[in-house]
């Protein structure tokens, strides 16, 4: 039985079209035309779309539209969960996509989720997994790093930090800071791949791929106009630690005397390199035998 014929209210996710109008899904249409509430980044935005796909701005209680975002969503807490609490369903949206990434959601998300009430999810489009999946870079493992610092020591930082992690990377970027934000990515690595997704979903969609340094040179025109979403391949790992660093890693631990055994010497050395237990393990096993070896000799020398 559904929280709804329980009586009980709930808030609900839904994901929105981020350009063409057949992506909102039936499960969203529904859920928009029965909600008591509907939060929204921007009403005027929300009301447009309302109205394209036929659904009343309007209710039997009146006015359903609740504006939401960054500078407010602490003050509707308060409204969202009264509503709740008292049976009514309440939407949330953003602008565009998936509400909760990089858009208001999130905070109310937890509130009333701590509260015990009824929080779900209607999913569709969003601007994130679509350029990943569309780029080219390896999906098994990705970061969605949202929008960057604008600038200063932070950001300076965090492009640092996303540039040396191993996994691909999603970065939200407003059109007029593309070509910047491209020349910082390349005077760190010039030649990482990477894929400049505009206006996805859109008659104008384009998805560029090549080096950091290509895509400073061919936005380096005029500023392009939409939605932008930036997908950076990964660091390649460090080069695993050779034989020679895990003996010594090893040989470190059996010279401390400590009396660990050649598995606790395993898992130490293990956490510290990075390498397989088992391959720890065998040099801790062989080298334990060999200085065994090196004294039993040594005590039986005339």
């Amino acid at each position: 039985m559904s929280s709804a014929e329980e009586g009980r209210g709930k808030l609900v996710l839904v994901a929105t079209p981020i350009g063409n109008l057949g992506d909102l899904s039936p499960r969203a249409r529904e859920a928009l035309g029965s909600a008591d509430l509907i939060c929204c980044e921007d009403t005027r935005r929300t009301r447009i779309l309302l109205s394209a796909m036929g659904i009343p701005a309007g209710g039997a209680q009146g006015h359903r539209l609740l504006s939401l975002h960054e500078h407010n969503e602490v003050d509707r807490v308060d409204r969202v969960r009264s509503c709740v609490a008292g049976g009514g369903t309440v939407v949330v949206v953003s602008d565009a996509g998936t509400p909760g990434i990089s858009d208001p959601g999130s905070l109310l998300v937890a509130e009333l989720a701590g509260a015990g009430e009824t929080v779900s999810v209607i999913p569709g489009p969003t601007s994130v997994i679509g350029a990943l999946v569309v780029s080219g870079l390896p999906t098994d493992r990705f970061a969605v790093e949202g929008f960057l610092p604008r600038k200063g020591g932070e950001r300076r930082d965090r492009l640092h930090a996303l540039m040396a992690d191993t996994r691909t990377t999603v970065v939200l970027e407003a059109p007029t800071r593309l070509v910047a934000t491209l020349g910082d990515l390349a005077a760190v690595d010039p030649d990482r791949p990477v894929a400049v997704v505009r206006e996805l979903t859109k008659v104008h969609e384009e998805v560029w791929r090549g080096t950091v340094s290509q895509a400073a040179a061919a936005f380096a025109g005029p500023a392009v106009r939409g939605e932008v979403v930036v997908v950076i391949g990964g660091a390649a790992p460090p080069d695993p630690p050779d034989e020679e660093a895990v003996e010594a890693a090893v040989r470190a631990r059996l010279a401390r005397g400590s009396g660990e055994g050649p598995r606790q010497i395993a898992e130490s050395v293990s956490a510290e390199l990075g390498v397989g237990r088992r391959r720890a393990y065998e040099a801790a096993l062989r080298l334990r035998d060999e200085a065994g070896d090196e004294a039993e000799h040594g005590a039986g020398s005339p």
